[in-house]
């Protein structure tokens, strides 16, 4: 079903900026997870507020919340934050990538929850946001700008 816009002249300017907007909201998505990574596997920005401040920590902390073996999985999530998020912002291979970026942060939403709903509190709310991102591109993919349109390979 079609709607009506208030103003029917802005229909071609939003035409024109979804691609755009759909690209930049990917870039978003996928490059704020590489200073995650940097921060657990280098120990990088040690003063953000982040309990962690090692990957030894974080391994520690993934035994302690029973993600065992911690080691398997701290590497996985930092794999997924250094090449799933570089891959997602490009639009290239987007739908695979978004299956263990989906993953990761919906288990930090579960993960999370303890602390309520304020990011600021370490609540769920960045992580509920950043997750419902990857859903939308692991649904539609890259999108009209993204490598894979380019390359024609949409998965």
């Amino acid at each position: 079903m079609a709607s009506t816009l208030v103003l029917p002249a802005l229909g071609g300017l939003y035409a024109a900026l979804a691609p755009w907007i759909e690209a930049l909201l990917r870039a978003v998505v996928g490059l704020l997870l590489i200073p995650h990574g940097l921060r657990l596997w280098f120990g990088l920005f040690p003063n953000t507020g982040s309990p962690v401040k090692s990957y030894r920590e974080f391994v520690d902390l993934l035994d302690q919340l029973g993600y065992r073996p911690g080691r398997f999985w701290g590497a996985m999530v930092v794999l997924t934050e250094l090449v799933g998020g570089p891959l997602l912002a490009l639009g290239l291979f987007t739908r695979p990538v978004c299956v263990p970026i989906c993953i990761l942060l919906v288990l930090s939403v579960h993960a999370r929850k303890q602390f309520g709903w304020f990011w600021n509190k370490e609540g769920i709310e960045y992580p509920v946001l950043w997750a419902i991102a990857g859903f939308y591109f692991l649904i539609n993919g890259g999108g009209a700008i993204s490598l894979d349109r380019r390359l024609g390979w949409e998965f």
